[in-house]
């Protein structure tokens, strides 16, 4: 019978999900999808001194704002629960005596100053192997080096100790990961892992192991800085008798710097503005605030896409693809070696796409809540007519306000450079001349506009541009904008003429002061 598809998402509460914890999540959402599987989210919280208030909840609302949902969860429940690592202690201690009981670990009552003492004694004689491991585990406090009767009277005082993996010694590991291929691994240069300690919490070895035995685990996809962990896993899924049913492991590349060099920071997107959060973060601590995806103005699938494609190909040369898309073509033999480097124009890039790919009515809405917070009340169908003559302008929703902002707002101020080339002795009479026609106008749409201004232009016997250019500029402000005969129909006539006669005002006299 063939084992069902589980994969599982188990970050850790210390803080804001980096992309990098998005793509990890995001290639076993696609996994578990395309093999319609399941996949879970579980929180992984047993470092307690590092839990950060409020960062489940911001994990938890990051992937629902990117589409990517859980079959088990915390808040789902399922069938395999509790899903927080901190509300399974009981579970762990049962797991924890087994490996002692076996002689596959053992208690330690090393003091931090003795460990420390053992560090400095093993740089002083230049050892290959300055951690704790078989080499050295004898000459310190613990359950193999000391006799029985006294390791029971220090658990019976209660003196801190931590359980400890007894590492064997002279085996060679053949390892295989489904990105990397088969790895090797020599026992004698990995150390006794920490497996728990005396607060009654595991560590991440052994409460990853377990639950993911536990909860059935089909595939272990995770970032490739856990791959040093990978021969220890392996070697506790034995110490439990439980090889049959290990997992498949999958260590996905990295997310590197623009630069191309190390993991992508915080401190790159500082350095080169753009957000390395997908939501924007509120440290707790400090008040410090991130920036997000979201309120920068990405859209969720313009994120999904961009972070697909770093480090997994479809095979072809398509480069935009839904979620659907992605779910049908994804491949864990598709994913490379080598981390990605990340562009920060690619993601602009992606987005904008996905801003054309968007109704008027859509973008409309998005812009809405924009205008109104500048205190503007108008219809969203005037909005949507906005947004439909800008929106091939616009990378990221803010910008749609950019580029419109002049319609819903006459200019505060004229471009200085454009007046003093373009606005010449003869353009406010040229202009004034042209309102009555403006007025007389019945139908004022784009075309009647455009027919009466030619024939403006061919009676003052006057170049298009030397009317033409001015008119904007009392419009718009400036000399960008979309079509103006098209610009002037949704303003309106009596919008236009009353800008056209403030600007007029205003540039003569700002001529004037110079």
């Amino acid at each position: 019978m063939e084992r069902e598809i589980r994969v599982r998402f188990a970050p850790s509460p210390t803080g804001p999900l980096h992309i990098g914890g998005v793509k990890t999540a995001l290639f076993n959402f696609l996994f578990a999808r395309h093999h319609k599987g399941k996949i879970i989210l579980r929180i992984e919280d047993t470092d307690q001194k590092r839990y950060v208030p409020g960062a489940e909840d911001y994990i938890v609302q990051s992937l629902q704002w990117l589409g990517i949902n859980f079959d088990e969860s915390p808040a789902l429940g399922g069938d395999f629960g509790p899903y927080r690592q901190s509300e399974r202690k009981t579970i762990y201690q049962s797991y924890v005596q087994q490996l002692i009981d076996k002689g596959k670990a053992y208690y330690a009552f090393d003091s931090a100053a003795e460990l420390e003492e053992m560090r400095r004694q093993l740089e002083a004689e230049k050892a290959d192997n300055t951690s704790y491991a078989a080499h050295i585990r004898h000459k310190m406090r613990n359950s193999l080096s000391l006799p029985e009767d006294e390791v029971r009277k220090l658990l019976e005082e209660g003196v801190p100790y931590v359980v400890r993996f007894k590492m064997e010694r002279d085996r060679l590991l053949v390892l295989h990961d489904k990105v990397r291929g088969e790895i090797k691994v020599n026992t004698n240069t990995l150390d006794d892992k920490v497996l728990f300690k005396s607060d009654g919490m595991p560590t991440y070895h052994l409460a990853n192991v377990v639950d993911d035995h536990l909860m059935q685990i089909s595939h272990v996809i995770r970032g490739e800085e856990w791959l040093p962990s990978l021969a220890l896993h392996y070697l506790l899924y034995e110490a439990f008798g439980w090889q049959e049913e290990m997992p498949s492991f999958a260590h996905l590349p990295l997310i590197l710097k623009p630069a191309g060099k190390g993991k992508l920071s915080k401190r790159d997107g500082d350095k080169m503005g753009f957000p390395v959060f997908p939501l924007e973060w509120k440290n707790p601590e400090n008040g410090e605030v991130f920036p997000g995806y979201r309120e920068a103005g990405y859209l969720p699938e313009a994120v999904i896409n961009m972070l697909a494609l770093l480090g997994w190909s479809p095979g072809d040369e398509q480069e935009f693809l839904s979620m659907e898309e992605l779910i049908a073509k994804f491949d864990l033999d598709k994913v490379g070696k080598s981390g990605s480097r990340f562009n920060p124009e690619k993601a602009l890039w992606y987005n904008h796409h996905y801003i054309q790919e968007k109704t008027d009515s859509e973008l409309a809405r998005m812009l809405l809540p924009i205008v109104k917070e500048k205190g503007i009340e108008t219809p969203i169908d005037f909005v949507e007519k906005a947004v439909s003559m800008i929106k091939e302008r616009a990378n990221l929703i803010p910008d749609l306000w950019e580029h419109s902002s002049f319609i819903f707002i006459r200019p505060p101020d004229y471009d200085a450079k454009l007046v003093r080339k373009k606005w010449k002795e003869n353009t406010a009479q040229l202009l004034l001349d042209f309102v009555p026609r403006l007025e007389s106008l019945d139908n004022f749409d784009a075309g009647s506009i455009k027919t009466l201004f030619e024939s403006y232009v061919a009676e003052k016997e006057t170049g298009f541009g030397a009317i033409m250019l001015p008119l904007r500029l009392t419009l718009v402000g400036s000399g960008k904008g979309p079509d103006l005969f098209a610009l002037m129909q949704l303003l309106g006539k009596e919008e236009v003429i009353e800008r056209i006669r403030a600007g007029v005002q205003a540039i003569v006299k700002q001529k004037d002061s110079h």
